[in-house]
């Protein structure tokens, strides 16, 4: 596991322990910030189920101005810490260890976030849909930005609306699909 592109390129960052996360190869990162590279420079970033960090240390790397991780893993947020420590950017970064679904039912922030990655164990689309739901509708309400966006990974046999999120893009990637998902006034209309 490395950061790809931008100030920090090259890096390895711990890989993590397990089969508790589950990283996204080279090639799909690469593509992925090919596609967010518009909205990165200054982004306000949330890395929710952030194992080791690599989204939003990408993210850093490459001009974002602050990122937020949330992992609820105790070894997890361990290797999270060591990697934001190892890059340097603990000045611009915060850790929220725990559950982040009780985190989002009460926080409400003083700033709007520009770029979600919501990557929940696949495992979750099936065994507790309403709660991914809710914490979608949670981000979106209270978090996002009007123009922000989520991107939303999970397992190509499963599905789930996150309203009030609507579609704008989706990418498959062998059994793996990212759908970036707008704040439903800002989604333009699918074709």
């Amino acid at each position: 596991m490395r950061i790809i592109a931008g100030e920090f390129r090259g890096r390895k960052l711990l890989p993590p322990a397990g089969d508790v996360t589950r990283p996204v190869t080279d090639r799909v990162k690469q593509s992925l910030f090919d596609i967010l590279a518009p909205d990165i420079e200054g982004a306000r970033v949330y890395d929710c189920f952030a194992g080791t960090g690599s989204m939003g240390l990408e993210c850093l790397s490459r001009g974002a101005g602050h990122a937020t991780f949330f992992e609820a893993d105790r070894s997890a947020v361990d290797r999270l810490k060591k990697n934001i420590a190892a890059v340097g950017v603990s000045n611009r970064s915060t850790v929220v260890a725990g559950d982040l679904f009780r985190w989002f039912d009460s926080a409400r922030p003083d700033f709007k976030i520009d770029l979600v990655f919501l990557d929940p164990p696949y495992r979750f689309l099936t065994e507790r849909p309403a709660e991914v739901q809710r914490l979608a509708a949670r981000i979106a309400e209270r978090h996002l930005s009007p123009a922000g966006l989520v991107v939303f990974r999970h397992d190509a046999r499963d599905a789930l609306d996150l309203p009030p999120l609507a579609p704008a893009d989706r990418r498959e990637y062998g059994g793996m699909v990212l759908e970036f998902l707008r704040p439903v006034e800002a989604a333009p209309a699918q074709e």
